[in-house]
């Protein structure tokens, strides 16, 4: 993730479990200052209640879940979006 900086835009990222366990995964995100959209294939709110808790989410655009491998294509758009606002701004 650190060398993300020096190669990408902007970082999409299924933490999987990392999710809910992570706080060193967070610190990486955060340290990088890209702009971060947080995919995951299953809906985390409608599965147990400590898979809900995303230590990524205060550090990340936004989050996309619950559509399958389609969710890394939403995930995509979205920070392609947001990359092509912020060029506009």
């Amino acid at each position: 993730i650190q060398e993300a900086r020096h190669h990408f835009d902007a970082l999409v990222i299924n933490p999987a479990a990392y999710t809910h366990t992570s706080i060193a995964l967070r610190d990486a995100i955060a340290g990088i200052g890209l702009p971060t959209v947080e995919v995951h294939l299953s809906n985390i709110h409608r599965r147990e209640s400590f898979r809900r808790r995303s230590y990524i989410a205060g550090v990340a655009l936004g989050q996309i879940s619950g559509f399958g491998p389609t969710s890394y294509l939403l995930g995509l758009k979205a920070v392609i979006q947001h990359l092509r606002t912020a060029k506009i701004a």
